[in-house]
């Protein structure tokens, strides 16, 4: 289990996470050409900001006195969320490659999250993990159906559809 020192640190870097996770987002929207496929990053960088804010409102420090502040200070540079974008970038920026990559960096995520949650001694800050991991997949399957839509290939609505015809 995290002792008092461990769960202040744990929390931590979640909201910083979820902050890496929101500018990766805002940074991946800006170079997206297709305007669904931006709708669906600006919609997820508004959400790893409300994730913040869940972390934000359990977390056990008080080193971070204004929540928009932090959210507003530059990108972490040297985050994975932006090393990866930054590498994606320099291949030459593709929507397709930038899903793959969000699709990947979602699912481990949300396996890092259960894991650490199963640590998590205060019930409150747990389910605070859990609801984080759960939406976390929820974003996985946002971003896989949009992919899908990008690729042409058919979607989860209208596969009755395809099977009838």
């Amino acid at each position: 289990m995290l002792d008092k020192i461990d769960l202040k640190d744990a929390v931590r870097r979640a909201m910083q996470t979820e902050k890496n996770a929101m500018d990766f987002y805002l940074r991946g929207a800006e170079r997206m050409k297709n305007a669904e496929a931006k709708k669906v990053f600006t919609l997820l960088a508004r959400e790893e900001s409300e994730h913040a804010e869940w972390f934000y409102n359990v977390y056990p420090g008080d080193d971070i006195a204004d929540l928009k502040e932090f959210l507003n200070s530059d990108a972490d540079q040297d985050s994975e969320w932006m090393k990866e974008l930054t590498q994606l970038n320099a291949a030459g920026f593709d929507e397709r490659k930038a899903m793959e990559l969000a699709m990947d960096k979602e699912k481990n995520l949300a396996e890092h999250l259960r894991a650490l949650a199963e640590k998590i001694e205060d019930p409150k800050v747990r389910e605070i993990f859990e609801q984080n991991a759960t939406s976390t997949d929820h974003h996985y399957q946002i971003i896989e159906s949009e992919y899908a839509r990008l690729m042409g290939m058919v979607h989860e609505s209208d596969i009755d559809t395809f099977v009838r015809e």
